[in-house]
């Protein structure tokens, strides 16, 4: 299990993801998909590190999504702006507006109240005494999600 996590926001309204449903088809059959990611924290993230996705600005907001970095952080420039992205290999991607996700109430309960789970900027460090307990969650909720009333 990976030491070390972040955190990535994706925000509908303003980036929309028109083809999820046929990216959560190809994930589920090939078992990974692979998207890159724009990365604040890009001086601390490497390869093998943990990701999880928080969709905001929308109802429902909560994790949607996880996987692995699997590049090294690259420049990139989006209208003139210089900044970094990192590949993301997702295990698991979820569409929040026809499947249940890991809301933020759930999130902000117990020692999780200690990290910021609406990020003003994609790609931040998840606290390091935050992540086994966050891996755990997240795991429980995958086997449950059909099942609420498990959860």
């Amino acid at each position: 299990m990976a030491e070390r996590a972040f955190l990535f926001g994706w925000n509908p309204t303003k980036w929309p993801w028109a083809d999820l449903d046929e990216d959560i088809k190809k994930r589920s059959a090939s078992g990974t998909l692979k998207e890159d990611w724009s990365a604040a924290s890009h001086k601390a993230i490497k390869l093998g590190d943990r990701a999880f996705i928080v969709r905001l600005g929308l109802e429902p907001k909560g994790i949607f999504a996880s996987g692995t970095i699997t590049s090294d952080p690259y420049p990139a420039v989006r209208k003139g702006r210089h900044y970094y992205r990192v590949d993301i290999t997702l295990d698991v991607l979820l569409n929040p507006d026809k499947e249940r996700i890991l809301t933020l109430d759930i999130l902000k309960i117990g020692n999780l109240t200690k990290q910021t789970w609406t990020p003003q900027a994609s790609g931040i460090s998840i606290k390091p005494e935050l992540v086994e307990e966050l891996e755990g969650l997240w795991l429980d909720f995958l086997e449950t999600k059909d099942h609420p009333e498990d959860f």
